[in-house]
Parts: C-alpha cells; sequence; structure tokens
C-alpha cells in the first residue's frame, strides 16, 4: 500500500511540472504576441484570409503599416533627458 501511495504521487509531482512548464510558455507566448502587437495581429488576419480563399491584402497592409511604426520609433532617442518631450 505504501509503494503505490508513493507511486502514485510520484505521477502527480510529474503533471504538476508539466502543467507549470505549460503555464510558462503560455505566459511568454501571449508576452511576445502583445509585444509585437500589430505586427503580428496583421499577418494573422492575414494568413487567415488566405487560408479562407480571400484576399490578405488589407491584414499585409495593416503589418506593414506597424512596422514602419515600430521602425521610426525604435530610432527615436529615447532617454531621461528627452522624457519631457515624448510626454507632450
Amino acid at each position: 500500500m505504501i509503494q503505490f501511495h508513493r507511486k502514485s504521487a510520484q505521477r502527480g509531482q510529474g503533471m504538476t511540472e508539466y502543467i507549470i512548464i505549460v503555464a510558462l510558455i503560455a505566459i511568454a507566448a501571449i508576452g511576445v504576441y502583445s509585444y509585437f502587437g500589430q505586427t503580428i495581429k496583421g499577418q494573422t488576419a492575414g494568413m487567415a484570409a488566405e487560408m479562407a480563399g480571400k484576399s490578405a491584402s488589407t491584414g499585409q497592409g495593416v503589418a506593414a503599416g506597424a512596422a514602419t511604426k515600430a521602425e521610426t520609433s525604435a530610432a527615436k532617442t529615447s532617454n531621461l533627458g528627452t522624457y519631457g518631450n515624448e510626454q507632450k
């Protein structure tokens, strides 16, 4: 009886570890998706439209516009000296 209980506890521990790993991967995926935001959303919309047999030009346009905006934002100098200027 005691051996059976230990084996069951080990199986439960393995499942708990697996659930934690899956949850961390899901959280990371959500973070990446929200970090890249509009670009990924536009590309996803374009893929969905293509799979449905429709034109993906709208989704691709949104993705390209968001990527251009991200490049412009990344090129700006951003530090504590420019903090007040960015808030206006």
